[in-house]
């Protein structure tokens, strides 16, 4: 076989990955959507979605066709192409920082070793840093296209936070930097699996901490959902957005959700690491299986906490959101870093 050949083997076997992983996103965000209302329904002591299809599990879908059939308005005022560029940058944001995430270990199809990560790159948290940016360029774009005061008053408050919680988001990685040594997703993983080695959070749970306070402001999700302040600013950022651009906005936010709670899982909590297992003792194939299973367990205890605090805690105002994050966030993650970049020079005397 010529080396042509093989190279467009790799290409359908990345192509075919890619396809997957981004249908599961899209499935899995899906039915995000449903269980944020029956989590909801549950805290309010109601039952939430039950009449579209058995156990109302058709109801995602009613959702979206809902969606796709409602008219298509471009305000007169507004940038047109800006305006439909918004929620299509958002959208592919969020789908593209799944490409760096270990979805498991490597499977054997075939007689082919297939890794199930679509490109494991040398500096991966740096490519997420870099595509979660792009989101918010999806919202200023969205906000300020739009020709509406309040969904440019949203957009601003959706960048400022996203500026002012990514500081110290970065801050807590350089943390966790110093103690793994690398930026690559895969041997991040792969160290939280050596034999004597335990998982992240019991070295950084402070780092942990912050990382998860930031995700939930870069996800505009409540108590930081400032950008979407129905009762101040109307509708938010994309108050002027009506059918699938405005599910486009609406579904990244679950996108992202989920996403964010797979790299958390995966910096701090093993990835597709299953404790006290001996994966090498199982065949390829099932430690894969077992793996991506153990991986969307973690994932869904995560999107459940991200739920059960929409639904429990109330909104910080906004002048509170930007006090937490740069009186607060900041000065506790460059604390950390301090206190890890001492314990590393110490132990590494």
């Amino acid at each position: 076989m010529t080396l042509l050949a093989i190279d467009w083997i790799l290409v359908l076997e990345k192509l075919i990955l890619i396809a997957v992983i981004i249908f599961a996103s899209l499935g899995i965000a899906l039915y995000t959507t449903f269980a944020e209302r029956k989590v909801a329904g549950i805290l309010q002591d109601r039952p939430g979605p039950n009449r579209a299809g058995p156990f109302g599990l058709l109801q995602p879908f009613a959702d979206g066709l809902k969606l796709i059939m409602k008219e298509e308005i471009i305000p007169n005022t507004s940038n047109k192409w800006l305006f439909i560029l918004g929620p299509g940058l958002a959208m592919t944001a969020a789908l593209m920082t799944c490409a760096v995430v270990p979805w498991g270990d490597k499977v054997e199809l075939f007689g082919r070793t297939i890794s199930l990560q679509i490109a494991d790159i040398n500096v991966g948290i740096l490519y997420v840093f870099a595509v979660v940016s792009l989101g918010v360029y999806g919202i200023m774009i969205g906000g300020w296209a739009s020709n509406n005061k309040f969904s440019l008053l949203a957009a601003l408050r959706g960048a400022s936070q996203a500026i002012s919680y990514e500081l110290a988001m970065g801050l807590s990685l350089i943390a966790l930097l110093m103690t793994t040594g690398t930026l690559q997703l895969g041997e991040i993983v792969k160290q939280q699996q050596a034999p004597g080695h335990l998982w992240n959070i019991v070295y950084q749970p402070l780092g942990f901490l912050i990382f998860l306070v930031c995700a939930f402001a870069e996800c505009n999700r409540a108590p930081f959902d400032l950008p979407e302040a129905e009762n101040e600013l109307n509708f938010g950022y994309h108050q002027e957005y009506s059918s699938m651009k405005l599910g486009f906005y609406l579904f990244s936010e679950y996108i992202n959700m989920f996403i964010s709670s797979a790299i958390m899982a995966t910096l701090f909590f093993g990835g597709y690491d299953v404790p006290f297992l001996d994966e090498s003792k199982l065949a390829p194939n099932m430690a894969a299986i077992i793996g991506i299973v153990a991986l969307l367990v973690k994932v869904v205890i995560f999107i459940f906490f991200f739920m059960w605090v929409r639904w429990t805690i109330p909104r910080f105002r906004y002048d509170q959101l930007m006090n937490l994050g740069w009186k607060k966030m900041i000065p506790l993650a460059l604390a950390n870093m301090l206190i890890t970049g001492a314990v590393v020079l110490y132990l590494h005397k």
